[in-house]
């Protein structure tokens, strides 16, 4: 009987689709598949709630989805985008899709399981070979129950229909290709893998250097009216046309520098009517001083033959503000990051015996800007460790004077920081796919805007659920290690400020959770290489929370402070197995009277409270725990898990006026 029913329904929406697709007034757009890629061979399906499964062809036709004995129909709207929602069968597999329609398509080795979405910026990109350990897991990563997808990376000023990428089975070669997939991602999914013996779906979603309202829908952002001149901008670029690129930046030079119109970085151009100049130097002699300017400058290295094998890299030091640097015309490298020494690899083929020309374009903000290291850090490095300096007489030509009507970039980064550029390119066209959740590591390029992150983040958390349709989804945050050189005074400090939006938020977002990771990190690198244990503590946040699993997932956590005479008691929550200190004595700890001054404070554990004060406070009112970028935090509960950064104060932060 259900099989007639079924022949009957597949019948009427066949005739209704006939009839729907004489006269219709939109065909769909031809380049649009029948099915979205985030369909494949070797992908997970969600198990235990409906899949939406969807694509593209002729308006008003239906669509068939078949997966064990579960199936589907989906109609084709005016726009020739079909939508088919399937409740999977049991979890495992491997199954075949089937899909009929227009075309038939046909997707082997499916499984059915949990699908994580892997979102933030670079510390969630940062593949296995970039970290602690890296060679072995990747020899390790035979996984076959765990399957991955990597979106590529693309702005978009309008909400992309269709993502770039394909699932893959995780293996030794797979979790190396496409630049490598996220070690956090990977660490999570095996820690729950192992415990679960569920398939794992893993989507890396993320793009090093990005601010949170990148991935945050312009709707959304509207609302918040931080961003309205962000939003102004870049309404105004989409309006003049081009390339998106999803910075400022670059349709700036696009607009404006005569000298990539003109091929300035050409191997072979004509640089007779350059001026002498020595680099690194002022620009005196080029005439500009004050004013912001873009400038190229040129030269030419004699290289032995044969050359070198191995890699070879161009060293420039630290350039004010911006840099893009060509060897015989071919791009090897760009930055904004004005405090971080240049270092480019050459790729093989670029370099050659003889004569090499290498030009450098610089965006010069400050009077004292430009070529800011000493001579002795400009050079070229041969595949063999030669050096070649790169520091004396150079070629400069003016490109463009920053005066009116030349404005300013709204900013230099050369990377994806527009607002919603991300969330149309890489997580529209992703949605909604049914998934399990999300784990979001992100955070370094929103911390000095770190109060605005308290609304900013609640508020993407809440986009995202809604663009994929499936309710309050988990949604774990990574909170920030370690990172910069310790300050030897306590005070305020922006990274602290970011941990704490991070820990409010998930405390205040329902179905959300925090893996603190103040115990790790370097000082000397934002990109730290221990990424199991990020892993491994967000696993702890799905199996204690989604999966039910009897596991603690949270260290010691502020509950209440309780003034003494001298001192200060600070109440915990989650002190599973007692209050242990990792090191001599609990650190670090810093205490304040109602003048707002902070000192150092000694503490020691009583119970499960610790017990803080400081001679240099009589009369303490506030506490805060582990508040600088990198602090010496030696507090956890007996399962190892480190304290919650915190302050008991309420007073106005550093980071409170900046938008």
């Amino acid at each position: 009987m259900k099989t007639v029913r079924k022949r009957v329904l597949i019948f009427v929406f066949v005739i209704i689709g006939i009839i729907g697709s004489y006269g219709a007034e939109v065909s769909t757009n031809a380049s649009l598949p029948f099915v979205s890629p985030m369909f494949g061979e070797n992908m997970v399906l969600q198990r235990g709630k409906p899949n939406t499964i969807w694509g593209w062809t002729k308006p008003g036709l239906v669509v068939e989805v078949q997966i064990g004995p579960a199936s589907a129909l989906g109609k084709a709207g005016a726009d020739g985008r079909w939508e088919a929602n399937l409740m999977p069968p049991a979890v495992g597999g491997p199954y075949t899709m089937k899909i009929d329609g227009q075309q038939h398509v046909e997707f082997k080795n499916v499984l059915v399981g949990d699908v994580w979405l892997c979102g933030g910026q670079s510390n969630m990109e940062l593949p296995l070979d970039r970290t602690r350990d890296g060679d072995a897991a990747i020899k390790a990563a035979d996984c076959p129950n765990i399957r991955l997808f990597t979106v590529k990376s693309k702005s978009a000023y309008t909400p992309a229909p269709v993502v770039e990428g394909s699932w893959k089975v995780c293996s030794p070669k797979t979790i190396t290709e496409d630049g490598g997939f996220s070690a956090v991602g990977y660490y999570f999914a095996k820690r729950i893998q192992n415990e679960t013996n569920v398939p794992i779906g893993l989507i890396k979603d993320c793009l090093g250097g990005t601010p949170a309202e990148s991935w945050t829908s312009v709707e959304t952002l509207r609302t918040l009216k931080d961003f309205d001149p962000a939003l102004n901008e870049v309404e105004r670029l989409r309006a003049v046309g081009g390339t998106v690129y999803g910075n400022y930046v670059m349709p700036w030079y696009d607009e404006f520098d005569i000298g990539l119109t003109a091929g300035w970085s050409s191997a072979n151009i004509n640089d007779s009517d350059w001026t002498p100049v020595t680099i690194p130097s002022d620009f005196h002699e080029l005439g500009i001083t004050n004013t912001p300017a873009v400038f190229y400058f040129r030269r030419t290295v004699v290289l032995p033959d044969p050359l070198p094998t191995g890699k070879a890299t161009i060293q420039l030091g630290i350039i004010e503000k911006m840099d893009t640097t060509y060897v015989n015309g071919h791009w090897v490298g760009a930055s904004a990051w004005v405090e971080n020494p240049r270092a480019y690899t050459i790729d093989g083929g670029v370099l050659k015996p003889g004569t090499n020309s290498v030009t450098i374009r610089v965006f010069k903000t400050k009077s004292e800007g430009g070529f800011e290291s000493p001579a002795s850090e400009l050079k070229l490095v041969l595949g063999d460790k030669t050096e070649i300096p790169l520091a004396g007489e150079w070629k400069g030509k003016l490109s463009v004077m920053v005066r009116p009507p030349v404005p300013l970039p709204f900013g230099f980064e050369n990377w994806p920081v527009m607002p919603f550029v991300l969330y149309d390119g890489m997580i529209a066209p992703v949605a909604p796919l049914a998934i399990a959740g999300v784990i979001w590591y992100q955070g370094e390029a929103n911390a000095y805007r770190a109060y605005q992150y308290r609304t900013l983040l609640p508020a993407m958390i809440a986009d995202w659920r809604k663009v994929f349709r499936q309710g309050d989804v988990p949604f774990y945050i990574v909170s920030l290690p370690a990172f910069m050189q310790r300050r030897g005074q306590p005070g305020d400090d922006a990274w602290a400020e970011l941990r704490e939006a991070q820990a409010m938020t998930a405390t205040a977002i329902h179905n959300s959770g925090l893996a603190v990771t103040i115990d790790t990190g370097e000082a000397d690198s934002i990109h730290p290489k221990d990424k199991k244990v990020v892993g491994d503590r967000l696993a702890l946040c799905a199996l204690a929370n989604y999966y039910s699993k009897a596991v603690i997932f949270q260290g010691p956590t502020y509950a209440s402070m309780e003034r003494l005479t001298n001192a200060v008691k600070i109440h915990f929550t989650n002190a599973d197995g007692g209050l242990v200190v990792k090191g001599d004595k609990p650190g670090e700890f810093s205490i304040a009277g109602a003048d707002h001054q902070w000192h150092w404070a000694d503490a020691r554990i009583d119970g499960d409270a610790v017990l803080v004060s400081s001679e240099s406070v009589p009369e303490p009112v506030a506490v805060r725990y582990a508040w600088q970028s990198n602090p010496l935090a030696t507090l956890f509960n007996g399962a190892g898990l480190p304290a919650v950064p915190f302050r008991t104060d309420d007073w106005p932060e550093s980071t409170e006026n900046k938008k």
